[in-house]
């Protein structure tokens, strides 16, 4: 089973320990409402608790694999590209989670991609009110996750 079947396995179970052991220590998570990643497991651990508790009816709907150049260090790494359908706050979510691999086939770098502007916005609010929630970042946050 691939890393991109047992992260998608995880995702769907709900299951963050599934998940810890499929990133690296550095991962890199580019979301679509924050200029700057998060980064670090711990972080993006804690990111992946909000978003399971935030999407409602999240599943996938297809793959695609291949190479890609990574933003950090621009060398090409295997990767996967996950399709997804979703809802937040009432507004349905288009997206693609791109995933980026080590040499020993962990999770190093993951940019998420979301459809319409107006699911970005929804999505944007409930997480960051679900990284207040869980001390992740301080209520007087100036910027939307």
């Amino acid at each position: 089973m691939s890393t991109a079947d047992r992260f998608r396995e995880a995702v769907d179970n709900r299951d963050l320990s599934s998940l810890d052991g499929l990133f690296t220590e550095d991962i890199r998570l580019y979301s679509p409402v924050k200029f700057a990643p998060f980064e670090g497991k711990p972080m993006v651990l804690g990111l992946f608790g909000v978003l399971l508790r935030t999407f409602e009816d999240f599943r996938y709907v297809g793959e695609h694999t291949g190479t890609a150049r990574t933003s950090g260090d621009g060398a090409s790494a295997p990767s996967a590209v996950l399709l997804f359908r979703a809802t937040v706050g009432g507004k349905e979510i288009h997206g693609i989670d791109l995933l980026h691999f080590d040499g020993d086939g962990r999770i190093k770098e993951f940019t998420v991609m979301v459809r319409p502007r107006s699911a970005v916005h929804a999505l944007g609010e409930a997480v960051l009110a679900g990284l207040v929630a869980d001390g992740l970042v301080p209520a007087e946050a100036p910027a939307r996750p």
